[in-house]
């Protein structure tokens, strides 16, 4: 993943290409799960704060650490 984020929201399509992950389910899964970055819902529309979404990378870092 690229250190420096869009400025703007993210989409789990956006996610899926970031992280190189199967498919969009993916992203949905660890939302159901509470594993993945936070997300809202705009409308019926899944975004996510790239701020939540480098915090969540660093803290996967950390653990791993």
């Amino acid at each position: 993943m690229a250190s420096e984020l869009p400025n703007r929201f993210l989409t789990p399509e956006d996610l899926v290409e970031m992280f190189e992950l199967p498919s969009v389910e993916t992203v949905y899964q660890w939302r159901r799960k509470g594993t993945g970055p936070r997300g809202f819902r705009v409308g019926r529309h899944l975004r996510f704060d790239p701020t939540d979404v480098r915090a969540w990378v660093d803290s996967r870092i950390g653990e791993a650490a």
